[in-house]
This record gives structure tokens, C-alpha cells and sequence, in this order.
């Protein structure tokens, strides 16, 4: 077994402390145990099956649960394909050719099927798997509280505008966290997500060439980051594609090299770096990079709150058989 799976079987103390403060009282711990009691293993197999296949899917399945829940709640409208009724959020610009990962969803979800048929919705997999890919990443560890729906429709233009975006000013971004019920370190955290992943040229080359519209380069760019990120990025339409990691130190492992590079002014997107420029942000960002188990203690317990948007439980919603579709 490679090594990475074997972190399973010496899961950190930090887990156990946040079983007894976070959590959604509609939501259950051991939701599962009596009718599913491997769903677990079978989501952290799926996982680390994808994530030995291909190291980049641990971003894009934390990177799709984070558009879930910021798009309706979470409750797996990220995951629908179009039909009849609505254009799912596949298509909205901040998903289109670069949200990730439904295959691994689909693949583990077929799985989960076999063993209980009709019982796990495809909104707590997608839950399970992000938190699994962030740990197999080297990242923490948490309890997730399960028990939520799936919905019944998807939302293309909620996502065009809920979701954060790295052309915005930080004060945008601000109030689309604080309109999700989190707050301010909530989104400082979370974005440490950044620490693992690329980003596509199109969402930062701006910097590279017309920050001023006059064609000079954004003057926080340190020299050698911005040759480098332009021979990635050359000056020309067929480069937006291209892929630069948000974090060029360690880019397949969840650590806190993120906030290190905020405080040399290094970040990649605009949006990143932003977090220096606010005093509320820039002190949290300098916490994170000089104690890494408060990052790991905080992103855990973010994630969990950030879990808990929106979700349907009870008989709300439905349990899909297919991810894609509803049922």
C-alpha cells in the first residue's frame, strides 16, 4: 500500500476536538453507521486511487466542494449536467474548463451504490472526498458530519455571481463569504486551499502585461516570479489555458507555503495577494505562516462550518442514483 494511505490508520488528535465543537445538529456523526458502514472506505479508496492517478484531483475535489456549497448550499447542484429545465453550473464561467473531478464522484458514487443502494446522497461523497483529498495531500484531518440531500436543480446564474472571483476587489469577496454565514477568517483560511493546485493563465496574466492598462507589470511582482510566470504565460490568446501552480514551493502538498508566499508578496492570483493589503487579513495571513498547526486546527473547523451551508436534510431534497441527473 503506498504510504499515503496508510495515514489513515493514525488519524491526528485534532480530529477528535473538533468532533465535540463543530457540527450542524441537523447533521450526524454516524448518520451512516447502521445502513452504510463502509461508505468511509469506499469514498477514501476512491480518492486515493484518483489522487496516485493524478496528484492535481485533490485540489479540484476540494475546489468542487467549495463551488457547491457557495452556489444553493451544499447540496451537490455543483454535480448536475444540463437538462430540460435548467443549465447546470458546469457551464457558469468560474466552472467552465476548469471545475474538476466529477469522474471521481461518478466513480465512487457507482461504488457506493453497490454496497447501499439508495441510501448515501452525492453531496455528502463530495464531501468525504474533499476532506480525504486534503488529508492525503499531507493537510488535517476532521470529522464530517453527514446526513445531507441531494437538490433538485442547479443554477447556472447563482454561480456566475456567488462565487468568489480573483478579478475582485477583496471587500467583494469579503461580503460573499459573510453572506454565506462565514466570516473573515473563514476566508482567509479557506483560501489557503490555494496551497495545492494550479490556476489557468487567463486568471492572472493581466499582472503580467497590463496591470496599469498602460503595459506594465503589477509592481508587487517580484522580478524572477514575473519572468517566470511569463514564460508560462506568453502575451498571446492561446496561452489562457496554460496552468501555473498557486503555490510553485509545493504545489501537490497541503502545507502553509501559501501564507509564506503572501508575505513576500509572491501570490499568484490578484485576489491572493489582496490579503496583505487589509490589516484584519494581513495579521491572520502572518499567523498562518508562522504556526502551521493553527492553519491546520482552523482550516478544519472552516471547512466543517463551510459544510454545514444550505444543506437539506429530513425528506428535503432526494438521494440520487446518479450524480449527474436527478432522479
Amino acid at each position: 500500500m503506498n504510504p499515503s494511505a496508510s495515514k489513515f490508520s493514525a488519524i491526528p488528535v485534532l480530529c477528535f476536538l473538533l468532533l465535540a465543537t463543530f457540527g450542524n445538529s441537523q447533521l450526524d456523526y454516524r448518520f451512516y453507521d447502521k445502513t452504510c458502514a463502509n461508505l468511509t472506505k469506499i469514498v477514501r479508496y476512491g480518492v486515493f486511487s484518483a489522487i496516485a492517478n493524478e496528484t492535481r484531483l485533490a485540489a479540484s475535489l476540494l475546489r468542487l466542494h467549495f463551488h457547491d456549497c457557495f452556489v444553493k448550499g451544499c447540496e451537490g447542484s455543483i454535480l448536475l449536467d444540463d437538462n430540460s429545465n435548467f443549465r447546470g453550473e458546469k457551464n457558469a464561467f468560474p466552472n467552465r474548463n476548469s471545475a474538476r473531478g466529477f469522474e471521481v464522484i461518478d466513480a465512487i458514487k457507482e461504488n457506493v451504490e453497490k454496497a447501499c443502494p439508495s441510501t448515501v446522497s452525492c453531496t455528502d461523497i463530495l464531501t468525504l472526498a474533499s476532506r480525504d483529498a486534503v488529508f492525503l495531500a499531507g493537510g488535517p484531518f476532521w470529522p464530517v458530519p453527514l446526513g445531507r440531500r441531494d437538490g433538485l436543480t442547479a443554477n447556472e446564474t447563482a454561480a456566475n455571481t456567488d462565487l468568489p472571483s480573483p478579478f475582485e476587489p477583496l471587500e467583494n469577496i469579503t461580503a460573499k463569504f459573510i453572506s454565506k454565514g462565514l466570516d473573515v477568517k473563514d476566508m482567509v483560511v479557506l483560501s489557503g486551499g490555494h496551497t495545492i493546485g494550479f490556476a489557468q493563465c487567463s486568471t492572472f496574466k493581466q499582472r503580467l502585461f497590463d496591470f496599469d492598462g498602460a503595459g506594465n507589470p503589477d509592481p508587487i511582482l517580484d522580478e524572477s516570479l514575473l519572468s517566470s510566470l511569463r514564460n508560462i504565460c506568453p502575451n498571446q490568446d492561446d496561452s489562457d489555458s496554460n496552468l501555473a501552480p498557486l503555490d510553485a514551493a509545493t504545489s501537490s502538498k497541503f502545507d502553509n507555503s501559501y501564507f509564506k508566499i503572501l508575505v513576500n508578496n509572491s501570490g499568484l492570483l490578484q485576489s491572493d495577494q489582496a490579503l496583505m493589503g487589509d490589516n484584519k487579513t494581513a495579521a491572520l495571513v502572518s499567523n498562518y505562516c508562522k504556526f502551521p498547526f493553527l492553519f491546520s486546527k482552523d482550516f478544519a473547523a472552516s471547512m466543517v462550518k463551510m459544510s454545514n451551508i444550505g444543506v437539506l436534510t429530513g425528506q428535503q431534497g432526494e438521494i440520487r442514483i446518479n450524480c449527474r441527473v436527478v432522479n
